[in-house]
């Protein structure tokens, strides 16, 4: 929705808060949803409650895209709603089907889901303009691949092997949440996602304060995307096959704060060489972070319940992220404060990291 979200907000006359809810809404659910994941997966089983998030994905495209704006908010919302099962179910089934094989699943998995948002970014203008299908043509156009997937998925369900334990949910989540293990993994999710909303948010605003074009900051944003396919592809596999994921963790961070470090000084050194090592850091840290997840969990009942509770922390910390890196630009009108403000979130992420990356269970 992001190239898009100015012509939306002509269409409706919606003001910049209106349009920051609206980007804002899905984060919401990813927190609020996360949680209540493991119940449903308890009650239908992992195959059928991905099923039906399915179901719900493509209704909600569908709905954002019909006349109205109460539809638009209504139908992002649901899609929100629908991301937030899939995000939990995704780690629990690598857990539970592919237990040996976590790093790679969760190469291609997290690798997919970058390569997906790149590619709806870059499409979305073209299909609204050049196939003069407007804004709503060109999000209802996504419906196609996942009402696919959903046939895609149907023969698959029968593959997913579902527990049979009588533990109480209730008491399991409560011990989870008690855990600082689990607090650690999700502060540690919670600020890599916070980092890549912000960049995706500001990335171009930054560069334009610097006197680049628009035009360079959209490249510059679809370059720290490609980049970040590669980090998603490499990480996972990389730190699975360590012995713990520390060292992993520690360069990834030092990586992360030279190319902020890079940013505050773009005209120094060539701009699109700390942009592409962020990208691929981001990129990278996303798929370590449900890497640790399936790690650290025995089990793929606890690989959900871990999930859910991760997740809704993290997102609820992403959803932050943006706002108060435009109330820092709006005080101080210098990125550079921004930037350091990021850099700072890095070292924290690096202390949460450091305990995450043990080799231990929740």
């Amino acid at each position: 929705m992001g190239p898009l979200i100015d012509e939306i907000g002509r269409t409706f006359n919606l003001s910049e808060s209106l349009l920051g809810l609206l980007t804002t809404l899905p984060l919401i659910a990813f927190g609020v949803i996360s949680t209540v994941t493991p119940y449903f997966t308890k009650r239908f089983g992992l195959g059928q409650t991905l099923l039906w998030s399915m179901v719900l994905l493509t209704a909600g495209i569908v709905i954002r895209s019909l006349e109205g704006v109460f539809f638009l908010y209504l139908g992002t919302t649901i899609l929100g709603i629908a991301i937030a099962f899939g995000n939990v179910l995704i780690p629990a089934i690598t857990k539970n089907n592919f237990p040996n094989k976590a790093g790679l699943v969760t190469s291609l998995h997290s690798a997919t889901m970058s390569f997906g948002a790149a590619l709806a970014a870059g499409l979305s203008v073209p299909l609204a303009r050049d196939l003069n299908l407007g804004w709503e043509g060109s999000l209802i156009t996504w419906a196609i691949l996942s009402f696919i997937a959903i046939f895609i998925w149907i023969p698959q369900i029968k593959k997913i092997k579902n527990t049979t334990t009588t533990r109480s949910l209730k008491v399991a989540m409560r011990k989870l949440s008690g855990s600082r293990l689990v607090w650690q993994i999700a502060i540690y999710m919670g600020l890599q996602s916070l980092a890549f909303y912000v960049i995706l948010a500001w990335l171009p605003s930054i560069l334009l304060d610097y006197g680049y074009n628009e035009e360079f900051g959209g490249w510059m944003l679809s370059l720290s995307q490609a980049s970040g396919i590669l980090g998603a592809l490499a990480i996972p596999v990389w730190a699975a096959s360590q012995k713990d994921q520390r060292s992993v963790i520690t360069l990834l961070i030092v990586v992360e704060v030279i190319s902020f470090i890079g940013l505050m000084f773009p005209h120094s050194f060539p701009v699109y060489i700390w942009i592409a090592s962020l990208g691929f850091v981001l990129g990278g840290t996303f798929g370590l972070a449900l890497l640790l997840i399936v790690l650290r969990a025995p089990d793929s009942e606890t690989a959900a319940e871990l999930s859910g509770i991760v997740q809704s922390i993290g997102y609820f910390l992403a959803a932050i992220g943006p706002f108060i890196i435009g109330l820092i630009q709006d005080l101080s009108n210098n990125w550079k404060y921004s930037l350091g403000f990021l850099i700072l979130v890095s070292c924290y992420k690096l202390v949460a990291g450091l305990q995450a990356g043990k080799a231990q269970k929740v």
